[in-house]
């Protein structure tokens, strides 16, 4: 079998709450391949909760970040830079929408919901990507997370679908503007997995059911197959692969449409 070998590689992850994150999902599968890691974390509140996690990591920099705040991203960068001098990859686990903006329908969406969930979900890989460009190693990578309503209607996940539409389109976007450089960017859309978040979303369990009944193969994925393809993305193994949204999904975005049983 053929390893993934992330010795002496730096990755920032940004955006882990708990154990059941997608980005820790990354960090946990990074770390095992030998990376050395940096997180970020929004609110004092979650300090204790990182501290546990990565407490068997290595002494591990732990950053609290806003990053809707342009002055905690200079500071965070500014430490990195002197800490370690380079970045050879980034995890933007990030995203954040009102909860009233999910419960109604999107046509009632108010225009501060809108702009707040654009601004976290979207523009802050934008953000990040500029800051981090001065440390980017040639090679390196950055991954974010996205999902199917992307491109589809899902409802009730209303303004979140529009932001990941954007978060899409910067992506394929920065990977021009990266790419000069030697450096990949790529979105991983990954089918329900049952972290706090997407348990927030109304209707997700009906949702998490549905699923298994039309993906092709016919059962739900896990933190771990969000992990591996991270870890992939960010892999000299991916090497020639930018500007793509890679599903794992167990195949449910290439299907149209439920068909009675036989």
């Amino acid at each position: 079998m053929l390893a993934i070998d992330m010795s002496g590689k730096r990755v920032l992850v940004m955006g882990v709450t708990n154990r059941f994150s997608l980005g820790w999902a990354i960090a946990d599968r990074l770390h095992a391949a030998g990376a050395e890691l940096a997180f970020s974390y929004q609110g004092e509140r979650l300090r204790e909760t990182i501290e546990k996690l990565t407490a068997d990591l290595g002494g591990c920099p732990l950053f609290e970040v806003d990053v809707t705040v342009e002055d905690d991203l200079t500071a965070m960068f500014a430490a990195l830079a002197q800490r370690w001098g380079r970045l050879d990859g980034v995890v933007h686990a990030i995203a954040f929408a009102p909860r009233d903006a999910m419960l109604g329908r999107y046509v009632e969406t108010t225009r501060e919901d809108w702009l707040t969930a654009l601004e976290v979900s979207a523009y802050s890989l934008v953000g990040v990507a500029r800051h981090a460009e001065p440390l980017l190693a040639e090679g390196a990578s950055l991954v974010t997370l996205t999902y199917f309503a992307a491109e589809k209607v899902v409802p009730k996940y209303n303004v979140m679908g529009v932001a990941k539409s954007a978060l899409e389109a910067s992506v394929r976007y920065l990977a021009y503007d990266l790419g000069k450089k030697g450096v990949r960017v790529n979105a991983v859309s990954a089918g329900p997995v049952k972290t706090v978040a997407a348990r927030s979303v109304p209707g997700f369990m009906s949702m998490y059911r549905e699923f298994v009944e039309l993906a092709p193969l016919a059962r739900n994925i896990s933190q771990e197959d969000v992990g591996n393809l991270g870890l992939f993305l960010l892999s000299p193994l991916a090497s020639s692969i930018t500007g793509e949204v890679v599903y794992v999904d167990s195949g449910y975005h290439v299907m149209g449409m439920k068909l009675p049983e036989e």
